[in-house]
């Protein structure tokens, strides 16, 4: 892809908005070319094709990093957060960028249009609100307790399980679970916003304002729990083919590795704590919600 190159090398590590603006292009181009080539079923091309866009960029900024530790005599683990810091920022800013097309493009693009090229993040929204449509309302207690800390923390742990694993055996895999996590919640919050403002006769931007404000710091938590492990099983992966295997270098490299996994475990304990707060006791979220379902007529 051109666009690659029309970044210096370093340009996203430096200056990782750039990596927000990448993340709008590619996943506009993703879903463009999907609905073109894969007309009656275009929603995981395109969130394939997005990653596959963002492959290259994200390889050449993995290799950056080995450059360095490879340069480096002695490594440190205050030396490997500096960099995973900014490959973090780079994630989140992806991330973001994802996220705002498929929020926006699921709340402009008319109904029929949002069926189709959406359906299977849909899906994943509406197969967990089910338990709403049958009881009706969205603050039934039954919606809001029960085991949903335990229903949360373990489908995020196999994302991120997903995420690890894909990143450990490919090295940049992982960016497709990403993308697709990134698309599910900007399709879930854009069609939340959606069916809210139908029902309340508001610009649907008002209710997306209200949903991010509520929702941002467990999506965000759980995000970057994501990131971390993705960047675990990449940099792993890549050193077991840099450094010399059973060397002292290798089991540095490794362990902090291993540490960083834990601790995308233990930010995706406190998402899903966060999580199951916000569900339990926003009142102005249930209320969107509601909101929404009666909006779209669930």
């Amino acid at each position: 892809m051109v666009l690659e190159h029309i970044f210096p090398e370093n340009w996203l590590e430096r200056k990782g908005r750039y990596a927000f603006i990448l993340g709008i292009i590619y996943s506009i181009v993703g879903v463009l070319l999907a609905s073109i080539i894969f007309r009656t079923d275009p929603a995981l091309p395109a969130v394939a094709f997005t990653s596959l866009l963002l492959l290259p960029e994200l390889y050449k900024i993995f290799s950056i990093e080995e450059r360095k530790e490879s340069m480096e005599k002695r490594i440190s683990w205050r030396a490997l957060w500096n960099d995973d810091i900014e490959l973090i920022r780079i994630y989140v800013f992806l991330f973001l960028g994802i996220l705002l097309v498929y929020s926006v493009g699921s709340m402009i693009l008319p109904t029929f249009q949002t069926n189709e090229l959406f359906h299977q993040q849909m899906d994943v929204r509406f197969n967990e609100a089910e338990l709403q449509s049958l009881s009706g309302q969205a603050t039934s207690s039954s919606v809001f307790s029960g085991n949903l800390f335990w229903s949360l923390l373990s489908n995020n742990f196999f994302v991120l399980l997903a995420c690890f694993i894909m990143a450990l055996l490919t090295g940049d895999g992982a960016i497709f679970f990403i993308t697709w996590n990134a698309s599910v919640w900007g399709t879930v919050f854009g069609i939340t916003a959606k069916g809210a403002s139908i029902f309340a006769g508001k610009h649907p931007f008002y209710f997306f304002g209200l949903v991010m404000l509520i929702v941002f710091p467990h999506m965000m938590i759980e995000a970057i729990s994501y990131f971390l492990a993705a960047i675990s099983g990449s940099m792993i992966s890549k050193d077991v083919i840099l450094e010399k295997f059973a060397s002292d270098r290798f089991w540095e490299v490794f362990a902090f590795n291993i540490y960083l996994l834990l601790f995308a475990l233990g930010f995706l304990l406190v998402g899903a704590i966060v999580e199951t707060f916000v569900l339990k006791n926003v009142g102005l979220y249930q209320e969107i919600i509601r909101m929404m379902m009666l909006g779209l007529g669930l």
